[in-house]
């Protein structure tokens, strides 16, 4: 249709290069607009860290740090996850991580004042879906570590539940590869918990989990 924004096809898929690695994936992803989310955002900030990660994570979205940095991972959730992974046997700086979603969503009660979370809708997690299939595509790591719900249901299916399948091994085929992946919380919900200790312990729970699975 003549005169139609990209954004409003809601797929991120004319942006995505078809070759040159993880640099040509970030350099093309500063571009995207394929969902109207990089509208408001900062910037894009897509994954980072070891190219051939045995283990990639991945979470909803980025946050208001993640979005003024540039970088995924990078505020106290990130922090929190790092602290997990290494006491779970993961060392974070052989991991691999990302978001299903590259553009920060959020909301204001007025203007000016803070940025607050807002979770995407389903349909802009699969508008990004091409750039996951693309990371995973690259990195080809041995285990997925499903951060949360949204990231589940953008690899798994609208049906998926965090809390039926957090801590366990599963093999689906993602993107047209066969992938093994431990689901768990996302570790901002580990922030919010009225229990931190208890929904940390959890967290680290299946991180261990994650951790066997790799050897």
């Amino acid at each position: 249709m003549a005169g139609k924004a990209p954004e409003d096809g809601y797929t991120a898929e004319p942006f995505v290069p078809e070759r040159g690695g993880l640099p040509a994936l970030r350099r093309a992803a500063v571009d995207c607009r394929g969902c109207p989310l990089h509208r408001d955002a900062t910037q894009t900030v897509f994954g980072a860290g070891d190219a051939h990660a045995r283990v990639m994570l991945v979470g909803e979205q980025p946050g208001d740090q993640e979005d003024r940095q540039g970088k995924p991972f990078v505020g106290p959730a990130g922090r929190l996850l790092d602290r997990a992974l290494a006491e779970a046997g993961i060392d974070p700086g052989q991991a691999y991580v990302t978001n299903a979603v590259k553009h920060f969503k959020f909301t204001r009660a007025e203007p000016r004042k803070r940025r607050i979370h807002k979770a995407p809708t389903l349909r802009e997690a699969a508008a990004c879906g091409p750039w996951l299939a693309a990371e995973l595509a690259v990195v080809e790591p041995e285990l997925i570590v499903v951060l949360g719900a949204t990231a589940g249901k953008a690899l798994l299916g609208s049906s998926f539940r965090v809390t039926r399948v957090r801590g366990t091994v599963l093999e689906e085929e993602i993107h047209g590869r066969r992938e093994r992946l431990v689901p768990t919380v996302h570790p901002s919900s580990v922030l919010r918990a009225d229990d931190r200790e208890a929904a940390y312990d959890g967290l680290l729970s299946d991180l261990k989990v994650a951790a066997r699975a790799l050897g």
